[in-house]
Order: structure tokens, then C-alpha cells, then sequence
């Protein structure tokens, strides 16, 4: 335990802010889709609950949504777009260029903030760690509501026969009422 209360406390703080959310990644059948909760939480406080996660980029052609600081995720979907210019639309190389500067970069190492990003073939989740994940299933999420949402789309994927869309509204919707970091104003963008 740290003798410094008020840097515990921040660093709680920032552990909350980081995870407060919920995104989710479906790309089921022949739909893409990417779905976000619309609230922002301090600590135990909500502070907004229509806040807007997920950006279309490059063209409407890329979604990209995030969890964490919203200064630090502004940061991030900047780079991201950089990125995409940079090569192109190529949502791979974009990704791993990154990831690579994220990781090494002493400034962006700091960013609490994790990124979903997909076209209509890809899907990857970014982190600061060096992370570059593609599911297996065309299902993820990221954010404090993030495994909720996961497993329930999963579930639904499988056992419906529900289309993308309503795969995430609905795994959303359970998310919602059980995350109390995530609430029922959801936000979906299809590709």
C-alpha cells in the first residue's frame, strides 16, 4: 500500500476512468459493426451520458472506438488518422505503426486508453503494451463493461439468428444493465 493517500487515490482515479466504459466490435455474416455506451464516469460519478466513442475515418471506410482518458483517446484517433493517410486506408499496416509508436514513444506510452478499430475485412484491439489482437470470431470489446458485452454477443452470434446489428444492441443492452461504468444510450456505426 502506498504512504501517499492522495497518490493512491489518483491513480484510482485513473484506473477508473480507463476502464469506465464499453465498446464492442461485431462482424457477423456479412455486417461490420461497432457499438459504445454513451456514459462518462469520474470515480463514482456520472458526468455525461451521451458522450460519442466511436469515429468512422478515412473516408467513412474505418471505425475506431476507445475506452480510457477522452484527452488521451483524441490523441490516439489523431495518430490513428495520420496513420491511415500515412498508408493509405491500410487498416493492418496503420494499426502496427501504431502500436510500434505507442509502445516506444515516451509521451504516448502514458496514454491510458485502448482503441477497437475495423474495416469491413479486419478487426484489431490497440493498446500501449504492444498490443495488436484480431479475435477469432469477429467479436471484441474493450472497457469495464467490455466483457459483458463480449460474451454475449458471442452467445448470440451462435445461437440466433440475429444479424450484426442487432447482436450488438442487444449484448449492449446486457452490458448496460449489469456494468454499473455503462449505460443504455448506445451509439452504433456500421460499415
Amino acid at each position: 500500500m502506498s504512504s501517499n493517500p492522495a497518490r493512491t487515490a489518483f491513480d484510482t482515479i485513473l484506473l477508473l476512468m480507463f476502464h469506465a466504459t464499453t465498446v464492442l466490435a461485431v462482424r457477423h455474416g456479412d455486417e461490420t459493426v461497432m457499438a459504445s455506451d454513451g456514459q462518462v464516469s469520474f470515480g463514482d460519478t456520472v458526468v455525461k451520458h451521451s458522450a460519442r466513442k466511436i469515429r468512422k475515418l478515412y473516408n467513412g471506410r474505418i471505425l475506431a472506438g476507445f475506452a480510457g482518458s477522452a484527452a488521451d483517446s483524441f490523441a490516439l484517433f489523431s495518430r490513428f488518422e495520420s496513420k491511415l493517410e500515412q498508408h493509405r486506408g491500410n487498416l493492418e499496416r496503420s494499426a502496427v505503426e501504431l502500436v510500434k509508436d505507442w509502445r516506444s514513444d515516451r509521451i504516448l506510452r502514458r496514454l491510458e486508453a485502448m482503441l477497437l478499430v475495423m474495416d469491413v475485412k479486419t478487426t484489431y484491439l490497440l493498446s500501449g503494451n504492444g498490443d495488436l489482437i484480431e479475435p477469432d470470431d469477429g467479436v471484441i470489446a474493450i472497457g469495464s463493461g467490455g466483457a459483458y458485452a463480449m460474451s454475449a454477443a458471442k452467445a448470440l452470434a451462435r445461437h440466433t439468428t440475429l444479424g450484426a446489428r442487432e447482436i450488438a444492441e442487444e449484448a449492449m443492452g446486457i452490458a448496460a444493465s449489469i456494468c454499473i461504468y455503462s449505460n443504455d444510450r448506445i451509439t452504433i456505426e456500421s460499415l
